[in-house]
């Protein structure tokens, strides 16, 4: 576990300038003043520019950044602002974090004041354009990324935007209810309307924009602040931000952003509420119809009411989609970069923990002469621990780790030949246990650095014995992530393993420290809740000296997946950390030869891959999905959106049977041709090993 990191936290002292913010009014008024918020802004950004890892200073270039990503933390669809809007508080950009270290936070609220009239003004825009009929045969399209393009230049082009999003807003509801008339009738249904169909799509639109106007119009003033400081936060680092005090439920959702029920996490992004993580047994990743980057468009309850989640605020969001434990709620949601629309039932549980433990099997791969090769496979989605239980000194406490030997044992009665560690769905977790599991295969070497601002510790395993000493396989994607990187780099740059999967792992190489405001705030004799701040203190890198930041892993053989192609990763997350190195620990190589036996491995997997009829529809699949995923804008045509509709739910529909996810022999539900492959790989390392033991004696 990391040790004896430097006192990172000096004692903030600063002189707070007493400059005008605007008053407060209502019951937040009784508790928070003007001077409140002076300070905590104070108070935030002096512990930030101090504190984070980067050691960015405060800058005009920073404060520049804190003013672009506030307009996008407000209007991240970019449909409010305009071009000439950004003008006009231009007198900001290059100052507005020098002021927030001085406290002064008026560009918070006057930026919100716009933005409250903005959504007025498009809430009337909506009332007038839906009592008119709107043309679906025009040849028209809307970009499918906002975000990255240029705001609309003045009102004008941004009134043609709402236009455009609110017949886009409609064709989406007149596609729900058409798919699933036409659902129904393939099922034969006694033809009665669902709660999705009770409310017409324009008055589901009107219902979903007076609902987020009323959480505009009511948002607490010291939550406005905090989007601004949290703009700010996000500024240093991808994984840095500002929470706002909250009571006691709601601060927990917005720490977690947990959904309570169904386990998944869940963030919002231009408009939509996605589906950012599953929770390994829980009732979304068990139903296997739900995926990383899935958008929630809807949920319907067990008594059939129909809630809208477009431009709903996560926290309110969450309010909907928990329940209690074996109700039902129903989520209609938008797969991932496609416009099929699919409706999963999900009956809601708590979490099963053991569904998400380190589990074991053995496959046999026949071979010439009838040799059969055992490969075990342990399938580990998290590097979990009962920390309570471990410091306790409980010896049963729940760790990856041990569960990981447990199957190790089991393997060795099974006398298994070679180990396959799949890790394509790991997000990290305990880096303790992740050095802990590394040393199950490693003969006390190096597993880690770990550098502060001023201090580098190396973090080895300790315990020389190894639980398993055969050859070995890492499979990994883009989704294996933090301690699970370092368990993968430490196994490679020992040459204990080859690494197999996706381009490169998700990149996250930092280290974060959560800090309560609360008790720099009692230092001025005050007792109101101050929020916290999350930031990077350190980084990891690999016992060769580069970091896992950024670039993640590539993979000694890549294989073909459907992960492979998804955006996802450090690199695509605002103002992440760069990639950089440091000096390479001592670190004895378990297999010399490693790098010649790749070469090797690899012809003979490509050889295998271009013969194998299910990977190779696996990649035909993974072809059209890219084409879909490549498409920059979206039809607003009728007849042409729903024959681009009927497409993209085909080829959805495919790509589940693929993956197995619905289909219902037994053969196609344990489908896997990324992890066989992983599997012969590891069976032809383990022939090469043993030809070259032969061939020593």
């Amino acid at each position: 576990m990391i040790k004896n990191f430097p006192a990172l936290f000096f004692a903030v002292l600063f002189t707070i300038l007493f400059l005008g913010c605007p008053g407060l009014s209502g019951a937040d008024a009784e508790v928070y003043t003007a001077g409140d918020f002076r300070r905590i802004s104070a108070m935030a950004a002096k512990i930030l520019e101090r504190n984070h890892y980067s050691g960015v200073k405060m800058t005009p270039e920073l404060s520049g950044k804190i003013f672009d990503r506030y307009f996008d933390m407000l209007d991240p669809s970019r449909m409010f602002f305009t071009g000439q809007d950004v003008q006009k508080f231009e007198i900001y950009r290059l100052t507005i974090g020098e002021k927030l270290q001085q406290g002064e936070c008026s560009f918070a609220f006057e930026l919100y004041d716009l933005f409250r009239q903005r959504y007025r003004a498009y809430r009337d825009f909506t009332q007038k354009m839906l009592k008119n009929p709107v043309d679906f045969d025009v040849n028209e399209s809307m970009t499918l990324f906002p975000e990255k393009f240029p705001r609309p230049a003045d009102e004008k082009a941004m009134l043609d935007l709402w236009r455009k999003r609110l017949k886009n807003d409609l064709l989406l509801f007149m596609l729900m209810e058409k798919s699933e008339a036409e659902e129904n009738k393939n099922k034969k249904s006694d033809g009665k309307k669902s709660a999705v169909q009770k409310k017409t799509p324009a008055e589901r639109i009107l219902q979903r924009q007076r609902d987020f106007g009323n959480d505009i119009e009511k948002r607490d003033p010291i939550d406005i602040l905090g989007l601004l400081l949290d703009s700010m936060a996000q500024s240093y680092g991808a994984h840095s931000d500002y929470q706002a005090p909250k009571r006691s439920e709601d601060f927990e959702i917005n720490m977690s952003l947990s959904l309570s029920g169904i386990g998944a996490t869940l963030t919002s992004e231009n408009g939509y509420i996605k589906i950012v993580e599953l929770v390994p047994g829980g009732p979304a990743a068990l139903s296997g119809k739900i995926n990383v980057n899935d958008r929630i468009v809807s949920v319907t309850q067990e008594n059939g009411e129909n809630i809208d989640m477009i431009d709903m605020p996560v926290s309110k969001a969450v309010q909907y989609i928990r329940g209690e434990k074996g109700s039902k709620v129903t989520l209609n949601l938008l797969p991932a970069d496609s416009t099929a629309l699919r409706q999963v039932l999900l009956v809601r549980d708590k979490i099963n923990l053991s569904a998400g433990a380190a589990k074991g099997e053995v496959k046999v791969v026949p071979g010439e002469n009838g040799r059969k090769t055992k490969v075990g496979v342990i399938t580990l989605p998290g590097f979990y621990m009962d920390f309570d239980a471990v410091m306790r000194g409980d010896r049963n406490a729940r760790r990856a780790s041990k569960d990981v030997a447990d199957i190790l044992e089991k393997f060795a009665v099974e006398a298994v030949d070679s180990v396959v560690i799949d890790l394509r769905k790991n997000g990290g977790g305990s880096l303790p246990d992740a050095i802990i599991l590394s040393g199950l295969f490693l003969p006390g070497s190096p597993v880690v650095q770990v550098r502060g601002k001023s201090s580098l510790e190396v973090e080895y395993d300790r315990d020389p014995r190894v639980s398993f000493s055969g050859p070995m396989v890492v499979l990994t994607s883009k989704l294996s992530a933090s301690a699970a990187e370092i368990f993968t780099a430490a196994l490679r740059d020992a040459n204990r393993a080859i690494v197999v999967g996706d381009s490169r792992t998700f990149g996250k190489g930092t280290v974060l420290r959560v800090e309560s405001l609360d008790r720099y705030n009692s230092w001025f004799g005050k007792e109101q809740p101050a929020g916290s701040l999350t930031f990077e203190i350190a980084q990891f890198y690999r016992p060769s000296g580069g970091s896992v930041q950024q670039l993640g892993i590539a993979p000694d053989i890549k294989l073909p997946a459907f992960t492979e192609e998804m955006e996802i990763g450090e690199m695509f997350l605002l103002n992440h950390l760069p990639w950089d190195s440091i000096k390479p620990v001592k670190n004895e190589k378990w297999d010399s030869e490693l790098d010649k036996k790749i070469i090797t491995l690899k012809k003979l997997s490509e050889k295998r891959i271009s013969g194998n009829s299910e990977y190779q529809q696996l990649i035909r699949k993974t072809a059209i999905y890219r084409r879909i995923r490549d498409r920059k804008e979206i039809s607003l045509n009728w007849k042409q959106r729903w024959e681009e509709y009927c497409k993209e739910k085909q080829v959805s529909e495919e790509v589940d049977k693929l993956a197995g996810e619905e289909s219902s022999t037994e053969k196609n539900k344990t489908a896997d041709p990324v992890l066989m492959e992983a599997v012969f790989i590891a069976a032809d390392y383990c022939k090469i090993s043993e030809a070259e033991k032969s061939a020593q004696k």
